[in-house]
């Protein structure tokens, strides 16, 4: 009994040392605040999509085999035939009681599930893309801001301007056309291969790998561009501080003035950028998913759009908008824990 006792008091003590953590305070702001975005944006979105002239009933119109009496029918059904704002306040309903994201109009399924069919397709990407642009940016930012005005720092800024020039989308044809020139050396349809069921394990995840290889180049190209000048000039200003040359007069070596004090510093502003990063990513993943025919929330998007498909279009939209506040909380812990004299509140 004893010791029951004390591990309850243990249990106890732990729980209320973490209810009044700042951590735990600030990540449960941080969901309020999440909540009243999600609410706004989702009004926002609904209201900017019912701008568009006609909606998915009026496409059914020009169909001569669909009579009147059903369109009114399908417009009962999907609610179009009340007002906007009676729309949105069900849809919310729905979700807040239920659950329910709605019934996608064209697939004739549950929105929830579409969604969740999709996501870690496109996370997959979007995380492969940001650890291959962190893992070659970084080192190539430091190297050429240590060697800064000479030919590796001037041949990394071309790399790096060229990078910047190219719209994803010229990157993802140029791609295309390496993968042709080369077939069937890389895939570019769809996440697997044909017989990927009848495959191992290891032989499953090395198929989805090499599948992945051309949409996650295409993706991380811009990205890898632009972090790496931003390594180079945040380095830099941290190099020139008063501190830096202390550290240099009192006779450390170079490798540890550069890599302990001097990028300890300059990989704060870059931890802040990763949550928009994630959600830049994420926006370019629409069009690597759109050229390589990959699976992901991107292509659901899109097929949405040009279908009118409210429902779908909005739980997509809230989808990315989740995964961009989620990408910032993210980095703000990340921030705390490489720095940790920073103050949350502060990150505000």
């Amino acid at each position: 009994m004893a010791t029951t006792r004390i591990s309850l008091q243990t249990s106890r003590d732990w729980l209320v040392k973490l209810i009044k953590s700042e951590t735990f305070l600030y990540v449960m702001k941080r969901v309020l605040q999440a909540l009243l975005t999600l609410l706004l944006a989702s009004a926002l979105s609904f209201f900017i999509i019912q701008l568009a002239p006609g909606d998915y009933v009026d496409t059914l119109r020009q169909n001569p085999k669909i009579s009147p009496e059903r369109i009114e029918e399908l417009k009962r059904q999907f609610g179009l035939d009340r007002s906007w704002p009676e729309q949105y306040v069900l849809w919310l309903w729905r979700i807040v009681t239920k659950g329910d994201f709605g019934t996608s109009f064209v697939y004739q399924r549950s929105v929830a599930s579409l969604i969740w069919e999709r996501v870690p397709a496109t996370l997959l990407l979007a995380i492969a893309s940001l650890i291959v642009t962190w893992a070659i940016a970084i080192p190539l930012g430091i190297v050429a801001a240590v060697k800064q005005n000479r030919p590796t720092d001037r041949i990394l800024q071309v790399i790096s301007y060229a990078g910047q020039g190219f719209p994803s989308f010229i990157t993802a044809l140029l791609l295309l056309i390496f993968a042709q020139m080369t077939a069937p050396l890389f895939p570019v349809g769809g996440m697997t291969s044909i017989n990927h069921s009848e495959l191992t394990w290891l032989g499953q995840i090395l198929d989805i790998g090499w599948h992945m290889i051309l949409p996650t180049i295409a993706l991380s190209i811009t990205s890898f561009a632009g972090l790496q000048r931003i390594t180079r000039g945040e380095l830099l200003d941290v190099l020139r501080q008063d501190y830096i040359q202390t550290a240099r007069a009192k006779g450390l070596p170079e490798n540890r003035v550069i890599y302990v004090h001097a990028l300890r510093n300059a990989i704060n502003p870059l931890i802040t950028l990763l949550g928009f990063e994630l959600a830049s990513l994420l926006s370019g993943a629409f069009i690597a998913e759109f050229f390589f025919n990959w699976p992901g929330l991107g292509r659901l998007t899109l097929q949405a759009v040009q279908a009118q498909d409210l429902y779908l279009l909005m739980a997509s939209l809230v989808m990315g908008a989740v995964l961009l506040i989620v990408g910032n909380l993210i980095a703000d812990l990340l921030l705390k824990a490489a720095d940790p004299r920073i103050s949350l509140e502060n990150l505000n």
